[in-house]
Formats: C-alpha cells, sequence, structure tokens
C-alpha cells in the first residue's frame, strides 16, 4: 500500500499525467520506493476509483488525449492518516548478509567477490543518493522546486529539511555498507592466511 501514498506525495507538487508522475517518481521517491511502471498506473486507476485523486483528459500531441492527476482533499486527508499511522516493519530478507553468515561454506575468492559486488553496489548507491541530496540542500532538485513555487517561502525549511533528512539516512546506510563489506574482504585475507588478489583482477 505505500506505493499509492508516495504516489500521492509526488502529485502534491502539482497535477501530473501518468507518464510525467512516473518520470517524476524516478526522480525522487523512487530512490526510496521502487515501483516500475505496470504497478504504477494500474494503482493510479485504483486511487481515482477511490476518490484519493481525479483524473482528467487534456490533449496530447496533435489529435490524442491523456490523463492528468491531481490530488483531492480526500487523498490529502489519506497522506496524513498514513504518516500518521505507526510504522509497520517487515520481517527482514538481507541476501548479502544472510551468504556472509555461511561464508566458511565457500571458496575464499567466492567469498571476496561476492562482498566485491556487494561493495560496488552500494558505491553506485552512495552516487546517485549523494547527488539527489546535492540538489535537495541547493534547491535544484527538479520536484523539490516545484514544491517551492506553489508553497509560501515560509514553508520551504520543513519541506527541504525532511528530505535532506532522508537522503542523509540513505547516504549513511550505503557508507555502513561500504564499510562492512571492506571489513569482510580483511576478514577473508585473515582467515584464509592468502592476500587477496587486486581489486580489478
Amino acid at each position: 500500500m505505500s506505493l499509492r501514498f508516495a504516489l500521492l506525495a509526488v502529485l502534491t507538487a502539482q497535477p501530473m499525467t501518468g507518464y510525467d508522475l512516473a518520470q517524476a517518481f524516478r526522480s525522487s521517491v523512487g530512490h526510496v520506493w521502487h515501483a516500475p511502471n505496470s504497478q504504477i498506473y494500474p494503482e493510479l486507476r485504483r486511487m481515482e476509483q477511490e476518490g484519493l485523486i481525479r483524473g482528467e483528459s487534456v490533449a496530447w500531441g496533435s489529435r490524442g488525449t491523456k490523463t492528468r492527476y491531481e490530488v483531492v482533499d480526500e487523498g490529502i486527508v489519506a497522506l496524513r492518516a498514513w504518516l500518521a499511522a505507526p510504522m509497520n516493519y517487515s520481517r527482514e530478507r538481507d541476501p548479502a548478509h544472510l551468504r556472509a553468515a555461511y561464508f566458511e561454506w565457500a571458496d575464499a575468492e567466492s567469498a571476496r567477490r561476492n562482498l566485491r559486488e556487494h561493495r560496488r553496489h552500494f558505491e553506485e548507491l552512495l552516487g546517485q543518493w549523494q547527488e539527489q541530496l546535492n540538489l535537495i540542500r541547493s534547491r535544484e532538485h527538479p520536484i523539490v522546486k516545484q514544491r517551492l513555487a506553489i508553497y509560501p517561502e515560509s514553508d520551504w525549511p520543513r519541506i527541504t529539511a525532511y528530505k535532506e533528512f532522508a537522503y542523509e539516512g540513505l547516504v549513511a546506510q550505503a557508507e555502513q555498507e561500504i564499510a562492512w563489506a571492506t571489513r569482510g574482504l580483511a576478514l577473508v585475507d585473515r582467515l584464509e592466511r592468502q592476500p587477496s588478489p587486486p581489486a580489478d583482477s
């Protein structure tokens, strides 16, 4: 159900077509809640049927039309209720840490390969999340700029500070996972009593 509230949150910036919303989703909240278009479009239709958003047909191209969605009062009420509700945490499923717990069954190079891949994955995420954080801090992020354009200046600190806080958490998470994988590589070297080959090999 979190997908609908992520979509509602994005739509509070401005009305959008499904296509524009999917693009905006990927460049903003998609960093913390992944959803493909195959989930976004059906969810928009359900939200419209449930009266959380309103869709209107707008001209598109020479003869085509698209549906543009906007949040209605009921959608804002639902978004606020979701934010006020207690967090429901799902049970942990972490394949990287699960594998690491049983590396004694793997050969040393397989363990190293898993740890290097984990580190590379989070190095990529760190770059993406840090870029988003920098754009939010500079107020150059496209969705943030849209929000600042429609909300009074007195609201700007709250709009930007909470988003900075969220991405600072993601950056810290990526840094922790990179450090964990680096410690793991050193652990493999120590336990296997042989040096790790160069990372590029």
